[in-house]
C-alpha cells in the first residue's frame, strides 16, 4: 500500500492481458483501478469521474491515445491529471509527440510492471508534494499558487499541466542557477528516465510557448540545461 488514501488510476489499454496484468498488480498495490479497452469509453468516464493518473496505451482501436491526450490537455478541469504512455513504438519521434502533447512519462512495451508501478508511485509522490505546498511564489511578472494551482502572468491566468507547473516552480525556486537536464530529470521527474534529455527540452518548449513572451526568462545553456534569469 503506497498511503492510506487510496490514489485511482485509469488503464486505458486494448490488449487484454496487459490491461488485466496492470489492474491486478496496482490493485494489489492499494490503488483503485479503473480499466477500459478504448480512448471514448475513457473519455465518458472522466467526464464522469477524474482519477489522479492515467495508463494510457498509444496505439487504441478508434480514437486514439494521442487523441486522447490532447483532450484531457486541452480541458480546464482535466488537464491537472498526470498521464504515462505505453506503446509498442520505439521510435524517438514517438515518444517526442507523446511529451509535446503532454504526457508525463512514457513506457515502451515489453516493460517491466514493477518499473511502471514505481513510475506510477513516483509521479503521484510529486503530485502530492505540489498539492502540500501552499505558499505563493512570485518571480517578476510570474505569480505561483499551489494551493489553487494557478500561475498568473501579468495578471492573466496561465493553464499548466501538473508537471509544466512543479517544472515551473522548480525553476523560479532555483532561479540564476543553471539546472542540467539530469538535475530537472531527478528533481522534478522524479528519477532518471530512460527516455532521453529530449523529454526535458520538449517540456521546456511547452512552458516557454505558453509563457508567451515571459518564456524568454527560460534561458538555454548551451551543452549544459536551463536557467531562469530575469534578464530575456
Amino acid at each position: 500500500m503506497i498511503n492510506s488514501k487510496k490514489n485511482s488510476i485509469y488503464i486505458v489499454e486494448d490488449e487484454p492481458d496487459i490491461r488485466e496484468t496492470l489492474a491486478y498488480n496496482l490493485t494489489q498495490e492499494g490503488f483503485v483501478v479503473s480499466e477500459f479497452a478504448d480512448a471514448e469509453s475513457c473519455l465518458h468516464q472522466l467526464n464522469q469521474k477524474k482519477p489522479d493518473l492515467i495508463i494510457l496505451d498509444l496505439m487504441l482501436p478508434g480514437m486514439s491515445g494521442l487523441d486522447l491526450c490532447k483532450n484531457v490537455r486541452s480541458d480546464r478541469d482535466l488537464n491537472q491529471l498526470s498521464i504515462i504512455m505505453l506503446t509498442a513504438k520505439g521510435e524517438e519521434v514517438d515518444r517526442i509527440v507523446g511529451f509535446e502533447l503532454g504526457a508525463d512519462d512514457y513506457v515502451t512495451k515489453p516493460f517491466s510492471v514493477r518499473e511502471l508501478i514505481l513510475r506510477v508511485k513516483v509521479i503521484l509522490k510529486k503530485q502530492g508534494e505540489v498539492l502540500e505546498d501552499h505558499d505563493s511564489i512570485t518571480f517578476g511578472p510570474i505569480s505561483l499558487n499551489p494551493n489553487a494551482h494557478e500561475v498568473l502572468v501579468n495578471d492573466d491566468e496561465v493553464i499548466l499541466t501538473a508537471l509544466e507547473f512543479k517544472l515551473l516552480k522548480h525553476l523560479i525556486q532555483r532561479k540564476g542557477r543553471v539546472q542540467t537536464r539530469d538535475q530537472l530529470l531527478e528533481d522534478v521527474w522524479g528519477y532518471s528516465s530512460e527516455v532521453t534529455t529530449r523529454t526535458v527540452d520538449t517540456h521546456i518548449k511547452r512552458l516557454r510557448e505558453k509563457l508567451g513572451q515571459v518564456g524568454n526568462f527560460i534561458q538555454t545553456i548551451r551543452g549544459v540545461g536551463y536557467r531562469l534569469n530575469s534578464q530575456s
